[in-house]
């Protein structure tokens, strides 16, 4: 008795699953889910991304610096303070300048 109700739990998971995915699929499809749609196809001629987080470095438990890409132009973000502060921006490697040190 033991054997099948772990065989017909196991077989309900297994519908379950299906219907999960088989759900996922339609709303993708139908489009009401458009960031599903969107990152399902990027590869497939979807036009670029505009905005990229490159890198996040913690500084404290509170705080992030975060390096952004957006429309071609580099943001330096210090985030998680009394108030998010933009560090710096430059040109991006797209733009085809190079920011200088200092």
């Amino acid at each position: 008795m033991n054997s099948e109700l772990a065989l017909s739990a196991l077989v309900a998971l297994v519908v379950v699953l299906g219907l999960v995915v088989l759900a996922g699929q339609v709303v993708r499809r139908l489009g009401l889910a458009p960031g599903l749609a969107a990152a399902g196809r990027r590869g497939s001629g979807a036009p670029p991304r505009r905005l990229a987080l490159l890198e996040s470095l913690p500084i404290d438990p509170r705080r992030r610096l975060l390096l952004l890409r957006c429309d071609g132009r580099e943001l330096l973000v210090l985030t998680g303070g009394p108030q998010d502060l933009l560090l710096s921006a430059t040109p991006g490697a797209g733009a085809g300048a190079a920011a200088e040190p200092r």
